[in-house]
């Protein structure tokens, strides 16, 4: 089943200093289920892509539907984005209560759902992202990646069919990435359709495909190992690729016969021990 579809898409910011056009003919879709990656360089138009999967912006031109509903039609617009959830890359632009519970139960409060649904569903959030004992923490008093969960949260809560991460981890040390990463696939092995936008090439890779964009374009949609496995087309286009990726391009110009699609570090610690 179809849960998001883009057809022909443009999104033109305007100004007193000119119009800039951000999206430029965007066209795809994702299914129920799916977990897609976006890749792009600044200013390639991936985070605004990402607000109009819940309708914080409309196009321009063509169109974009949710679960079969056109987000520019008005009367769509609550039921869109009962359907599509969006956590963004500084949760503390996201908390908006001093107890870890009030901030999860905030959004299903502005929905009028009675108080004790509000209880369960705050209870099995907090569950799903490992942060049940922090529910009366102030959230000033935990680290970026468990701010992160508390966003995560939030949305968990509200129980939307898809779930948009913008750049969550963008401002995360090594473990608080961890941390998210793992909730989000979580979440997605649960059967939540995922669409994730990150800079980080080895995040990209746990997706089932990718959508790589440049100049408001997707240039490729392909699988994680075709597109980040062709390094040398990868830094052309002015992207890193996964470190094992990277590696073993390098000890095959060196000389290695290693295959030709390696791209994590279990497959290439494998492909090197088969070469004794």
């Amino acid at each position: 089943m179809e849960m998001i579809r883009a057809e022909n898409l443009r999104h033109v910011y305007k100004s007193s200093a000119g119009d800039k056009v951000a999206l430029d003919g965007v066209s795809f879709s994702v299914a129920e289920g799916e977990f897609v990656a976006i890749i792009g360089t600044n200013g390639s138009g991936k985070s605004t892509l990402a607000k109009h999967f819940n309708a914080l912006l409309l196009p321009s031109d063509g169109k974009i539907f949710v679960d079969g509903l056109d987000t520019s039609d008005e009367k769509n617009l609550w039921q869109v984005r009962e359907n599509v959830g969006m956590v963004f890359q500084n949760p503390d632009s996201e908390i908006v209560a001093a107890i870890v519970e009030d901030d999860v139960a905030f959004g299903l409060e502005n929905l009028g759902i009675e108080p004790k649904k509000i209880r369960e569903r705050v209870d099995l959030a907090l569950d799903a992202v490992n942060m049940s004992g922090y529910r009366n923490f102030a959230p000033s008093k935990l680290s970026g990646g468990q701010k992160q969960r508390i966003a995560i949260a939030g949305v968990i809560a509200m129980n939307t069919k898809v779930i948009v991460f913008d750049e969550p981890t963008a401002m995360l040390d090594p473990l608080g990435r961890r941390e998210v990463l793992t909730m989000v696939k979580r979440l997605h092995a649960q059967g939540k359709t995922i669409i994730y936008i990150t800079h980080f090439m080895e995040e990209a890779a746990q997706a089932q495909r990718v959508l790589l964009m440049a100049g408001g374009r997707i240039l490729r949609d392909d699988t994680p190992r075709n597109i980040f496995t062709d390094a040398k087309e990868m830094k052309r286009l002015g992207f890193d690729v996964p470190v094992a990726a990277e590696m073993a391009a390098r000890l095959r110009r060196k000389g290695f016969n290693l295959p030709q699609k390696i791209l994590t570090a279990d497959e290439l610690a494998e492909a090197l021990k088969k070469l004794k």
